[in-house]
């Protein structure tokens, strides 16, 4: 049990020096970092993805772009896209970095989307154009209720592949908690290591919270009952 306690050893002693909550390279200015990075890429590709996605499952047109975003998904290196940004676009801003995340990101929101629209009930479709709904009307009154929990699950998926590609993005120059992973390895300091470990998990979590909390007020009760049935 050795590992055990020198972890607990490492976790008290990083989060019990006073110099890890203050100034520019402090937990609150790291964790505001990774919000800040996080959160604008994963915007961005809700932003490009749903509309998208809701276009493309409502028309059945351009259904190649699911198929070839959702290989791409699987098959971009997440570490080797950001390192290529980086040295193609320099590091004077954060959109080196921001670029690829939001390349990451873009793929669950799009497929989820696509996925919910199309897997809605032809038959409430086709209820909606009988009540006189016409095109978007009929996608935004009937069809995105419906398909919004899949919808808010590929938000949620994209979160959390941001948040983790946030941190492997520190090895390129960026700020957020991924700092303390990746200085402390390069320092033999294993308390930062493991406090920033915990601290990105913990972050992780909350997002996941988030989301579910979001669902459960966004989220029709009856679609919900319905999931639940199926």
């Amino acid at each position: 049990m050795s590992w055990l306690s020198s972890f607990f050893s490492w976790l008290g002693e990083f989060f019990g020096t006073a110099a890890n909550w203050s100034g520019p390279g402090g937990i609150p200015m790291r964790l505001l970092e990774h919000l800040e990075f996080s959160a604008l890429a994963l915007a961005l590709a809700v932003v490009i993805a749903v509309p998208v996605g809701l276009l493309i499952g409502h028309t059945g047109r351009g259904e190649v772009i699911v198929v070839v975003s959702a290989n791409l998904a699987r098959a971009l290196p997440t570490l080797g896209l950001l390192v290529m940004f980086v040295l193609l676009l320099g590091t004077a801003s954060i959109w080196p970095v921001i670029i690829p995340l939001v390349l990451l990101s873009v793929p669950p929101i799009l497929v989820n989307t696509y996925e919910g629209i199309r897997g809605v009930d032809p038959e409430l479709r086709d209820a909606a154009y009988g009540m006189g709904l016409r095109g978007g009307q009929v996608l935004t009154r009937a069809l995105v209720p419906v398909a919004l929990p899949l919808i808010l699950l590929g938000c949620r998926l994209s979160a959390i592949q941001v948040v983790a590609t946030t941190t492997v993005a520190a090895y390129t120059g960026l700020g957020g908690l991924g700092r303390y992973v990746i200085d402390g390895f390069a320092t033999k300091d294993y308390a930062s290591v493991v406090g920033g470990s915990v601290l990105i998990v913990l972050f992780a979590l909350v997002v996941q919270i988030l989301f579910a909390l979001a669902q459960r007020v966004a989220v029709s009760p009856g679609v919900s009952q319905r999931q639940k049935i199926r």
